[in-house]
């Protein structure tokens, strides 16, 4: 099983227009690709997904590009979890286990409980911090010094 990144891609996304915003510009599908280092196309489906619930707009023809519909400090991590996380933090087994073993019929209600208690732990974290927080900790000198150690010259996407 594969991690899914759509959570931090479009956090990345956000941040870059939320500094976009901070300067009264708005930013490209290809911009952000550039940050992120993927493809536009992804993208492109990740800004669907975050346009379908109302978290950012998009303009097309002279000044085309993407804002955000609100100021970032309003953007709350949770929404934009909600937005492009269709499935739960953590999934059961894809089948039924054996039901004639004590722990195969067991399990499911267990850990059902288990996950449940920490998805929301999760959720009301989420709910405390805002695309502007993340903006303002990847702006701070050790974030970007961490940065630089890890993989320098990357600091400018263009």
């Amino acid at each position: 099983m594969r991690p899914n990144s759509h959570f931090t891609i479009a956090l990345h996304t956000l941040t870059w227009i939320a500094l976009a915003s901070q300067q009264q510009d708005s930013i490209t599908s290809d911009q952000i690709a550039g940050s992120v280092n993927t493809n536009p196309v992804f993208i492109r489906r990740i800004l669907g997904m975050l346009h379908k619930a109302n978290l950012v707009n998009v303009q097309r023809g002279t000044g085309s590009g993407w804002t955000l519909t609100r100021p970032p400090e309003k953007i709350s991590l949770l929404e934009v979890y909600q937005a492009v996380e269709q499935s739960p933090l953590f999934e059961l087994h894809h089948s039924l286990p054996n039901q004639k073993c004590v722990i195969g019929k067991g399990i499911q209600p267990a850990l059902t409980r288990f996950y449940s208690d920490t998805e929301a732990a999760m959720k009301r974290q989420l709910a405390q911090s805002t695309v502007a927080d993340v903006l303002a900790e990847t702006l701070t000198p050790s974030s970007q010094a961490t940065q630089t150690r890890v993989n320098p010259g990357i600091l400018d996407p263009d």
